[in-house]
């Protein structure tokens, strides 16, 4: 039986839903400023209209993204992990926002939290590992609540922690901050946790280091990039 199509019940064409989801989840746009740069293209719609966009396409291109990457980065991906965690204020209450990146730059997970203590660092580290394996060197700071994490999974001589190790983890928060000034802070811890795991997946899809490739190689890379982009949930 064939798979039904997620745009079935649309009559805005599927490139002009996945146009907007990109732009307003990629770039550090407000749902405002979505519908204005649409509009410029001759598309008229609501910023309402882009809200429930990527509200309701988000979760399954990001899915799909992740189910294409995952199997080609499970191995490559254990080599070293970058662990680190940022406050994110949610209707003027601190939250804590743990994210894992490899080595590359890859965001391979990211989780919300209340606490920043050993049971949340452990939970954030198991929901990792389920994903992508053991890894050979986790790169952390020196929170006690990795290590006391680490020590019960039974992995703690994996742990290493110094002052300028974990620059990585520590550059890779600057998209998810610029998103979050562009946002005006987020509202419902729910909300956090969705975004987060959509923004990861696109950062990924469209992240291809250009001051580590040439300018030619670059190109390829994003043209690749954004015709799959195009091809999502096409059947």
């Amino acid at each position: 039986m064939p798979k039904r199509s997620p745009f079935r019940y649309f009559k805005t064409s599927p490139e002009i839903i996945r146009l907007a989801v990109m732009m307003y989840v990629r770039f550090p746009l407000s749902l405002r400023n979505v519908e204005d740069l649409l509009h410029e293209r001759g598309i008229d719609i609501s910023h309402e209209t882009v809200r429930y966009w990527w509200n309701r396409f988000g979760p399954l291109f990001s899915s799909e993204i992740q189910r294409k990457r995952v199997q080609q980065l499970r191995a490559f991906s254990r080599w070293q992990w970058h662990l680190d965690e940022v406050f994110v204020k949610i209707n003027g209450e601190r939250h804590y926002l743990w994210r894992a990146v490899d080595h590359e730059g890859e965001v391979q997970e990211s989780y919300v939290t209340k606490r920043r203590n050993k049971r949340a660092a452990l939970k954030f580290l198991r929901k990792v590992m389920k994903r992508y394996g053991q890894p050979e060197l986790v790169v952390t700071d020196r929170l006690r609540s990795y290590a006391a994490a680490m020590r019960e999974i039974g992995n703690a001589d994996e742990q290493s922690t110094g002052r300028y190790l974990n620059n990585r983890i520590e550059n890779s928060h600057l998209p998810f901050r610029r998103r979050e000034r562009a946002m005006s802070r987020f509202r419902r811890m729910r909300s956090l946790q969705k975004f987060v795991a959509i923004h990861s997946s696109v950062f990924n899809h469209f992240n291809q280091d250009r001051s580590l490739s040439k300018r030619e190689h670059f190109k390829l890379n994003r043209t690749v990039a954004l015709s799959e982009w195009r091809s999502l949930c096409a059947g």
